[in-house]
Parts: C-alpha cells; structure tokens; sequence
C-alpha cells in the first residue's frame, strides 16, 4: 500500500457517506467497510485490513468505529484517522440529537407512541438474538459456559456492579490461560500478516516521541474539558458526572455495546436518574435504526437527562440536551481514538501474532451472561410494564415474536424489523389499544 496512490478527498468522501449509511450493527459495518475498501476500491489488502480489524477486537470500545480510524490512519496518517473516526459517529450524533428532541417534545403523541410501542418489544428480541449470536461464537466449552452463567447471576441475581464482573472475568480468564491455556484459546483474535508485497509507510514505525506526544495530547483533551465543567457546575454537577461516568463507560465495552449497556443502565438510570427504564428502551430503538455505532446510544441519554435537568432554564432545555449529548460522546469517544492513534505503530510495528487473549476471551464470555440480563430486563418492562401482578401484555409480546421470527429464523436485517415493528405499533395504537 502506498498512500500518496490514495487521493484523500475520495478517502473523506467515503468516510462521511459510511457515516450516514452505516446500518446493520458493527459485523454490518465491518462488511461494508471490507468490500469497499479491499474488495472495491483495493485501498488495502486483506491480511492488513484482517491485521487492523483484530487489534481493534482486542479494545474497549466500538470495534467498527476504532477500525474506520485506524485505515484512515493507515492512509492519512493521524489526522486521516481523526477525520475519518469522527465522520463516522458525527451524522448519528445529529440525527440522534434531532430524533431526542422529537421524543422528549413530542412523544406523548398517539403516533409517535405508537410507533415507540412497537419498537421496544423488536428491541427485547433484537438484544436476545444479540446474546444468542454472541453465545454461539463466543461459548466453546463447559468453562467459558459456567463464566457465563457466573455473570449472568452476579448481576441479575446479585446484583454486583458491571465493572466488578468483568474484572473477575479478566481474571479469571488469566489465571486459566496459564493453568489451562487449551480452555481459552481462541483464533479470532490473532492474525499473521504475510502481505510482504507492501512495505510498510514511514508513519506507521514506532516511535517514543510520537508516543508520548500523543498521551500528554489525550491527557490535556481529558483534563480541559473535565476541569472547565469542575469549575463552571461542581464535581456533583449533571454535566461533571456525565463526563466521568461515560469515561468510565468507554474503558469497560469489552465485547461491544451491547455489553455495557447493563453498566449504561445501572448509573443513568438507577444511581443518576437521568432517565427512565422505558426511555433507556426508546433510546436504544433509536440507536439501532440509526447509523453510526449502536453506542451512540449515549447521546440519547444524555440528550435525555440534560433536557430533563434544564441546566440553563426551561427556555434552553433543547440547548442543554444537545450540550449533553454531545459532551458524552466526546467523553465516550475519546478512548477510542487514543488507542488507535498510540497503539496502531505498535500493532504495525511487530506484525506479529497478538497474544495474552485469554482474559478478553473470559470476558467475552461474561458478555452473554450480562447481555441475557439485559434482554430479561426490557422484557420485563416491556410485557409486564404494570408490574407481574398485572396481566402480560399480549401484543407487545406478539410483537416480540414477530421480531424473533423475522431476525432468527428469515434472517432479515435489524433496520427491516424494526420499521415492521414500528407500523405494526402503529396499527395497535391506531385500533384503540391501551399503551
């Protein structure tokens, strides 16, 4: 690969339409990503793409988002990765802050709520399908079953914090890669490039002076933003620990969003309460019908909670959502590029086989538990939404299943489901049923 053989215009141009076309979740992403710029556009080669893709596997954070910075880093150098990470979350954290204020103003509308009511059942099915898909791949033997089912009772049934679970995870997945390393061998994170036919570019080399610039860069780009809010609204402000949750947040998405979306509910809602159990389920309808990564989910949270809190008068609520918003996907990003940017030389550097996986392989497994936990709280709030005392609710279930059908069985894209489920709320609303 040479990159002066890669005209950059057609690079941000390619960057910008993913942004707004990037449906399908991150395996969709990743797909489109691979045939346009290795199959189509043979920007790059397959063993690089592959090398890129399982180092980004490897992170905290949304893989589809870290891999689109580190090509464009490959093909750019930093501020390639910079534009090109950024335009593939900024048209989501548009649409996003639009289609909040259309809900916290106008939700209570009978079609809008139609339309919601219809989405959150093909949620409930959609994070099921999520820990079945996950399970499949990630699940290979009675060991990583039983961490699994070690996560899923530590949180649904003992309600431990999500952090705590995954760090016993990695732990665990340590001490048994070196007592029973066969357990937790996996082929899906290491890579040998044999593409020799390209030279490396003088950007990708190793170099401390890069390194350290890039952490004292990432540090003042934490630190600023983070004192600015200290001062002007206290540690205790809404803003202030918005940016410090959601930064806790982004060091703990070991195995996708869906992973930490337990985390995500456990402070926004329960410890914060800046918005709702059905709201959380509304924001991630709106996640997964927009493009961008599924994690952009934050920006409707905290879209939500700076709209409900008013920070600066009732008159400019829309103006404090859309600050919040945009401050949690600042605070939530951030990692990702720093990784890429500081660890990308190194990948590149060694081209090697990338090892110590098996506290990541661990925690992939703990990711089922807590994502069958997820799916077993929307689903109670969504068929049960009065409490188990009160009658099941017959079409939101109905609604469910036909989520399920469409996803497990005809194997349909999670956009077409969700449009069918939001026309068959829709019908419900329209026909007089109580939602």
């Amino acid at each position: 690969m040479q990159t002066n053989s890669i005209p950059l215009r057609q690079a941000l141009l390619f960057w910008l339409k993913l942004g707004f076309i990037g449906f399908g979740g991150p395996a969709g992403q990743i797909a489109l990503m691979h045939r346009e710029i290795v199959e189509r556009r043979r920007w790059l080669s397959e063993s690089r793409f592959l090398h890129a893709l399982n180092y980004c596997m490897l992170l905290p954070g949304p893989e589809a988002q870290q891999l689109a910075t580190y090509l464009g880093w490959l093909m750019h150098r930093t501020w390639g990765g910079i534009v090109a990470g950024a335009l593939f979350i900024l048209p989501s954290l548009f649409i996003l802050i639009g289609l909040s204020w259309v809900y916290v103003a106008h939700g209570q509308q009978p079609l809008v709520a139609g339309v919601f009511y219809g989405l959150k059942p093909a949620i409930t099915a959609i994070v099921l399908q999520a820990a079945w898909r996950i399970g499949s791949r990630v699940l290979h033997n009675a060991a990583l079953w039983g961490i699994a089912l070690a996560a899923f009772v530590a949180l649904f049934g003992l309600g431990l914090p999500f952090p705590l679970i995954v760090l016993g995870a990695g732990l665990i997945g340590y001490l048994g890669g070196r007592w029973r390393p066969h357990l937790f061998r996996t082929t899906a994170t290491a890579v040998e490039d044999t593409d020799t036919q390209q030279p490396a570019p003088a950007h990708t080399r190793f170099r401390w002076s890069r390194l350290v610039l890039l952490v004292l860069c990432g540090a003042a780009l934490w630190c600023l933003p983070m004192a600015t809010l200290t001062v002007l609204f206290g540690w205790q402000g809404t803003y202030t620990q918005m940016a410090w949750f959601f930064t806790k947040a982004a060091l703990l998405t070991f195995g996708g969003a869906y992973a930490v979306l337990p985390y995500v509910y456990q402070g926004a809602v329960s410890h914060y309460g800046w918005l709702t159990p059905t709201q959380m389920i509304d924001g991630l309808a709106l996640g997964e019908s927009t493009p961008g990564p599924l994690i952009m989910v934050v920006a409707f949270v905290g879209f939500v909670g700076g709209y409900v809190q008013a920070q600066f008068g009732p008159e400019q609520a829309f103006l404090a959502g859309a600050l919040a918003a945009c401050l949690v996907t600042w605070f939530t990003f951030l990692p990702s590029f720093l990784f890429i940017l500081i660890g990308a030389p190194l990948v590149e550097s060694s081209r090697r086989q990338l090892r110590f996986t098996a506290p990541l392989t661990a925690i992939s497994a703990a990711v089922v538990g807590v994502i069958l936990n997820l799916a077993l709280f929307f689903a109670y709030h969504v068929f049960w939404p009065h409490g188990f005392a009160q009658q099941v609710d017959w079409a939101a279930l109905g609604i469910a299943v036909l989520a399920g059908v469409g996803l497990m069985i005809f194997r349909r894209g999670v956009l077409e489901v969700l449009i069918v489920c939001a026309l068959a709320g829709l019908v419900v609303a329209l026909y007089g049923y109580p939602i």
